[in-house]
């Protein structure tokens, strides 16, 4: 009962996708950013206790 036809799939087969991949290549502006808020943040609430 075996058949000589070649098997298809049921659609393409999809490459995984790291999620650290689509992360990555941000982190060059997403960390001076968030430094120079913490930096503002921090200012402020010294001027504010002072």
């Amino acid at each position: 009962m075996t058949s000589t036809e070649q098997r298809h799939s049921h659609g393409e087969a999809t490459e995984h996708q790291d999620p650290m991949d689509a992360v990555v290549h941000a982190i060059p502006v997403v960390i001076p950013v968030v430094g120079g808020l913490l930096m503002f943040l921090l200012a402020f609430i010294a001027v504010y206790m002072a």
